[in-house]
This record gives C-alpha cells, sequence and structure tokens, in this order.
C-alpha cells in the first residue's frame, strides 16, 4: 500500500472516531446545550446580514439571466417556474452553504485551533470537561438547525428580489411571475432543498471542528487548519449536493 494511500485511510479513521466521540457527546446534554444557543446566534442571526446581501444579488443575476435566455414566443410566465426552481432546488442551499462554510467555518476553526494551540483544551480535560462535548457538539447541532433556516431566508429573499428586478426591467408582469411560481410546484421542493441544508451545515461544522481539534502548534498551524477546513468543508458540500440530487431529485416533479 502507498504511502498516499495509507495516509488517506488514516485520515478517514481519524474523523471517524471524531464522529464517534461526537455521537458519545450528544449523552451529555448539561455539557453542551448553553452552548449551543450561543452557537445557535453565532452561526444564524449574526449570519443574516451577509445572507440576505448574496441572497439578493443571487436573486437578480438569476432572473435576468433567465429572462435572456427565453426563446421568442415562450410565456413570460415561465420565468418565475425557472427562478424558483434554480433557487430553491440548487443555487439558494448551494450558494449559501458555501457562504456560510467560509465564514462560519474559518471561525469554527480559528476558535477551536486557537485554544488547543493555547492549551485550553487540555485545561478543560484536566478539569474533567469532555472537550469534544463543549466544542464541538454545540457547533455541529447548532448547524444542523440554523443552516436550513438561514437558507429558507435566502431563498425567500432571492425570489423577492427577482420578482422585484423583473417587474423593473423587463415586460414581465407580477400575474406572470407569481403564476410561474405556482407553476409545477410541489412541498416537496422546499423539504428537498432543506434537507441539502441540513447536512451541509452538518458537513461544514464536523469538518470545521474537526481541523481546529486537530491543529499543529503554533499561529502558522491554525492558519493551515483553517485554510484546510474550508477547502474541506467545501468539497463536502458539493460531494453532498451531487448524491442528494441523483438520490431525491427524480421525486422533485412527483
Amino acid at each position: 500500500m502507498t504511502r498516499g494511500a495509507r495516509g488517506f485511510l488514516r485520515g478517514v479513521g481519524v474523523r471517524g472516531y471524531f464522529a464517534r466521540d461526537i455521537g458519545r457527546a450528544l449523552g451529555e446534554p448539561r455539557t453542551w446545550l448553553a452552548e449551543t444557543m450561543r452557537q445557535m446566534r453565532g452561526i444564524g442571526v449574526d449570519s443574516v446580514p451577509l445572507v440576505v446581501v448574496v441572497a439578493g444579488f443571487l436573486g437578480g443575476a438569476t432572473a435576468f439571466q433567465s429572462y435572456y435566455q427565453l426563446f421568442a414566443g415562450v410565456q413570460l410566465s415561465v420565468l418565475g417556474l425557472l427562478v424558483r426552481g434554480s433557487i430553491v432546488l440548487e443555487l439558494g442551499p448551494l450558494i449559501t452553504a458555501l457562504v456560510l462554510c467560509g465564514r462560519v467555518g474559518a471561525r469554527m476553526t480559528a476558535e477551536i485551533g486557537t485554544m488547543r494551540v493555547t492549551e485550553q483544551i487540555d485545561a478543560l480535560e484536566t478539569l474533567a470537561y469532555d472537550p469534544v462535548a463543549y466544542l464541538a457538539v454545540p457547533r455541529v447541532i447548532a448547524a444542523f438547525v440554523m443552516f436550513p433556516v438561514l437558507v429558507v431566508l435566502a431563498n425567500f429573499t432571492a425570489i423577492v428580489i427577482a420578482w422585484i428586478v423583473l417587474l423593473v426591467a423587463t415586460p414581465v408582469t407580477s400575474q406572470d411571475y407569481i403564476s410561474g411560481l405556482r407553476l409545477s410546484f410541489t412541498p416537496f421542493q422546499v423539504i428537498y432543498g432543506l434537507i441539502k441544508a441540513f447536512f451541509f451545515g452538518g458537513a461544514v461544522a464536523f469538518f470545521c471542528s474537526f481541523e481546529g481539534y486537530t491543529t499543529g502548534a503554533g499561529a502558522e498551524g491554525v492558519g493551515r487548519s483553517t485554510a484546510r477546513a474550508v477547502v474541506m468543508g467545501s468539497m463536502a458540500i458539493l460531494v453532498l449536493d451531487a448524491i442528494i440530487a441523483a438520490g431525491l431529485a427524480q421525486y422533485v416533479r412527483s
């Protein structure tokens, strides 16, 4: 077996042990419950301005792209369908998760990594605290909860901004747009996006917490771990997006 293969398997194994430790730590709610509330604010409430701005530009760009790709003779109401499908099913969850990976994920890794470098994690162990229960579990739970909430906000913002852009800059009327939004709509389309957001949040929190927890010594180690966490989190989002699409996209229209 080559060194690269051994290193890959070792990385998978170490992350598997970390996931096991998180599962065990869920049995200690007194350790992680209060911190989870604080992390939900940091991940959710503090990210609202960024999510709204990104979603607004996303909605405007999607509206223009959809309008200028229409063929002559196509009903303008189709634009509502195109915007809804693009944002709710794919762009809303994916772009929001990638943006949050950069903002929230990097912060998670830097915080936990700094605690590792300054031996605060060792101090927690000395005081008989489980550092995984205190540091990783609250972030994972908060991400599971808040990513879907932020994606709902992003989807709503993007659809409203797309509506405004089409009304102002194109011949599309409100009746055209709203009828397009309703066309072939099923509740599972919203659930589909929320399923993506749920798993994206868990993946970002898991990989970023792990990289922070295993940070090497010094400021350089924290920097490397933060960069690696954002890359790993982003890759996990893209892989999960493809897997969920392959497994659930067939049910979107049913």
